[in-house]
């Protein structure tokens, strides 16, 4: 109620004072939103829900299967049969992009359009206030940390056809291994080496892998910086170097880093000295939603449009509407309080652990270039009787 040509109306009703005094609670919400609007930026206070639903529902009532009266007769309408399933996607039902570009605007669907646009400025608002400046377009989609690598693979070999391996230094998820394989890829596995209590990656193999193979059937190196312990980050500087040199792509998988400021730093000093190419992170890992979606972020642009592009078909805006939401909910204050927070758990628990292995005989590993996971050992006589538990057939 904040159209001023229904203000005579209004005043028929209720008093002129209550009515211009509910305007200006109206208005203030309206306020918010232009100023998201103009800067495109992750607000510094997080919104209440309200405003949130606000924003929302007047985005969705753009999409031509909210229009009042509407009959949709062509193959993509925005049809959904379930009010429930409506009111979950808060009426957004035509997903995001077309068939050739998963970032395109589409003609159905101006509000969700907007939505995926402002989603995308938020999210490298967010990778900005993480620590990350030399990064400077991104997409999100909706496929976690693995298929999002996938993509990102597929879309490098459409510049580079010929190549058929990818350098992988050595990190123990099955989905940082299928994703190469689920692009028709070979992996040449990279194995690490102990440094102390860390294991971490063989800089001088990488280079040594690249030599022996003719580099232009290699793709790219896929480097990691979140992993488990004892397993460090890799030294994306080094490495992209030597990627550089040999005329390779740097993919790095980024997937839970965007959290921890070491992660942070190691990416941005190889994206501001141009020595990575693509960097994917996950949106559940990093940002607290539902599993479902990945940012797959560049220093260059035409690299985003490229993995744009690779992107068959429309997508589902489920997750771009979830780290929409959330974001908003946070603010800028609240996404830096995690952050900071984040660090002070992570003391308090190796502390803790540290203090508890030590009643065992046990001890927890050293690896100090590793700010998110932490590892214990598992020796001697309780170390024995854990494994030997754990690998024991139940009857249940």
């Amino acid at each position: 109620m904040n159209n001023c040509d229904w203000l005579p109306f209004l005043e028929r009703l209720v008093p002129k004072t209550y009515i211009v005094q509910g305007q200006q609670g109206i208005q203030s919400k309206h306020n918010l939103i232009r100023v998201l609007l103009e800067h495109r930026k992750i607000p510094i206070h997080g919104w209440d829900d309200a405003t949130i639903e606000l924003l929302l529902n007047e985005l969705a009532a753009m999409d031509t299967n909210n229009f009042p009266g509407n009959v949709g007769a062509g193959e993509r309408e925005g049809r959904v049969y379930s009010g429930l399933v409506e009111r979950r996607h808060f009426r957004f039902a035509h997903g995001i992009g077309r068939s050739g570009d998963i970032s395109a605007v589409q003609p159905k669907a101006a509000g969700s359009s907007l939505l995926n646009k402002l989603a995308n400025n938020l999210v490298l608002d967010a990778i900005k206030l993480s620590g990350i400046n030399s990064l400077t377009d991104c997409v999100i989609v909706p496929v976690a940390t693995g298929m999002a690598l996938t993509i990102c693979l597929l879309a490098l070999k459409n510049q580079k056809p010929t190549a058929k391996y990818v350098i992988w230094p050595r990190i123990d998820q099955k989905s940082c291994y299928k994703c190469i394989t689920a692009a028709g890829l070979v992996p040449v596995v990279v194995e690490n080496k102990l440094v102390g209590d860390e294991l971490t990656s063989d800089v001088s193999e990488i280079e040594t892998q690249l030599s022996e193979i003719n580099p232009s059937l290699v793709l790219c190196v896929l480097s990691t910086t979140s992993c488990f312990a004892p397993r460090v980050p890799d030294r994306l500087d080094l490495i992209g170097s030597i990627c550089r040199r040999f005329g390779v792509f740097h993919l790095v998988n980024n997937a839970y880093g965007l959290q921890n400021s070491k992660c942070c730093h190691l990416v941005d000093e190889a994206s501001r000295k141009g020595l990575l190419d693509l960097v994917v992170q996950s949106t559940d890992k990093n940002f607290m939603v539902p599993v479902g979606g990945a940012i797959i972020a560049s220093p260059k642009s035409e690299l985003i449009s490229l993995v744009s592009k690779t992107y068959p078909g429309r997508a589902s805006a489920t997750p771009i509407i979830d780290i929409f939401i959330t974001l908003l909910s946070m603010g800028r204050d609240g996404y830096r309080e995690l952050l900071r927070s984040r660090k002070e758990v992570y003391i308090y628990l190796k502390c803790e652990l540290t203090s508890l292995a030590a009643q065992f005989g046990l001890r927890v590993l050293e690896t100090p270039h590793n700010g998110i996971s932490i590892a214990i050992t598992l020796s001697g006589r309780v170390g024995q009787a854990a494994i030997q538990s754990a690998t024991q057939p139940t009857d249940q």
